[in-house]
């Protein structure tokens, strides 16, 4: 699950960089979201799983629950970290045309 969240957080920033041309090129992007960013998300993700898993005990039902909310979360927030800066000539909102607009922008 957590390498899940981490590889489809990297695909999908770095489709929103670029379609809103964000960055030094593709070639540097993908760089950092393949050698510094997934790893880096995907350790952050397994912690938080451990972790919650370790308060929660074995209570089935409110483990699926409370894992799920809080890997959400984590991955929405460092989303909203890296996310920033978007707002260039071509996404003026920092939002790129093809984002659906009942979904919320990942920022702060």
């Amino acid at each position: 699950m957590a390498l899940l969240l981490a590889v489809s957080a990297a695909m999908l920033l770095g489709r929103s960089w670029t379609a809103c041309d964000v960055g030094v090129n593709n070639a540097a992007n993908s760089g950092f979201l393949l050698w510094l960013f997934v790893p880096g998300l995907w350790s952050v993700l397994l912690l938080v799983w451990v972790a919650v898993g370790g308060l929660l005990g074995n209570r089935p039902l409110l483990h699926a629950f409370a894992l799920a909310v809080t890997l959400l979360g984590v991955f929405w927030c460092v989303l909203s970290i890296f996310w920033e800066g978007t707002a260039t000539p071509p996404c003026p909102g920092g939002v790129p045309s093809w984002w659906p607009s009942f979904i919320p922008v990942p920022e702060f």
